[in-house]
């Protein structure tokens, strides 16, 4: 949206707009663009290691703690870079018997005091940004690899193109550890459902389950985009509903796991959405306290 649109929904001055469409920038909410901004997850940007580790953090726990669930005693699994498969991989560290192999160091360190936990890690090229192995010494070490699942994350999922990531050689590394599992696990927050970036990792129809939490009320892009998902018989597990998850075909989790199957969000109401939200705000910002209110604004968008 421009800005002189965004200024004339909330009924307040360009001047004013800017100065909090930059305050969302730096929370990650946003990119700005010449006169506008745009949602966050363009085809070509990709946030830093400590911009994504303060962004939906909560979802990310609940993820991991759900995501937990599907690895079982002795297994051999791979898990790809990433802030939630760092999560993932803190709550691994009680599985005994478990063999990891990661291109991470962030996951490799999350498991170096396991006894219990074999982590074997890729060669490769460090990428600093995301802290993890990548090129062709990555890819080359995982030739000849086969585990029972892969855990990776990503920069967007659609329905139509699958997971996708910002980064060439990230992208790379990724489609090699989907070479060597027998099932595909997607771990990813509502914010990336929808988004489609530049490079394709995992297409729709190798995606064995996704595992992500529930979409705010009002975020109809999130709930259709899950909705298309399941419909291509992808599996969905969902933190944070009732009984942990949302089964969609195929077969459920390992028996000795106590879940129930629940309902994939459906059609969602239209919610007060961005306009109320920052027309309350710029309602507020006619009082004393200009730097407060603003702040108390931006806030409100945050959170919505």
């Amino acid at each position: 949206m421009s800005l002189r649109e965004l200024a004339r929904v909330v009924q307040t001055s360009e001047v004013t707009v800017r100065r909090d469409v930059r305050a969302l920038e730096a929370e990650g909410l946003l990119d700005r663009r010449h006169g506008g901004a745009v949602l966050p997850g363009g085809f070509t940007r990709e946030s830093g290691f400590p911009q994504k580790s303060h962004l939906a953090t909560a979802e990310k726990t609940a993820i991991a703690d759900l995501a937990a669930n599907f690895v079982e005693e002795g297994e051999a699994i791979v898990v790809g870079a990433g802030t939630t498969t760092q999560e993932l991989a803190r709550r691994l560290a009680r599985v005994p018997g478990l063999t990891v192999v990661t291109n991470s160091l962030l996951v490799a360190q999350a498991l170096a005091h396991a006894n219990r936990v074999e982590v074997v890690m890729t060669g490769g090229t460090l990428r600093g940004s995301n802290y993890a192995l990548v090129g062709s010494g990555a890819e080359q070490s995982l030739q000849g690899l086969r585990v029972s699942r892969a855990f990776l994350s990503g920069s967007g999922l659609t329905a139509e193109r699958g997971l996708s990531t910002s980064n060439m050689l990230s992208a790379s590394v990724d489609r090699a550890l989907v070479q060597a599992a027998a099932e595909v696990v997607v771990l990813a927050d509502h914010t990336k459902l929808g988004t489609d970036t530049m490079f394709q990792t995992v297409p729709t129809d190798l995606i064995t389950r996704l595992v992500t939490d529930e979409p705010p009320a009002h975020d109809d892009r999130a709930a259709t985009e899950l909705q298309a998902l399941a419909d291509q018989g992808v599996q969905i597990a969902v933190a944070g509903a009732p009984g942990g998850s949302a089964g969609a075909g195929g077969e459920g989790p390992p028996p000795d796991r106590r879940r129930r199957d629940v309902a994939l969000p459906g059609p969602r109401r239209q919610g007060p959405g961005l306009r109320t939200a920052v027309a309350l705000g710029a309602a507020a910002e006619q009082g004393p306290g200009q730097g407060a209110e603003r702040a108390a604004r931006v806030a409100d968008l945050r959170r919505r």
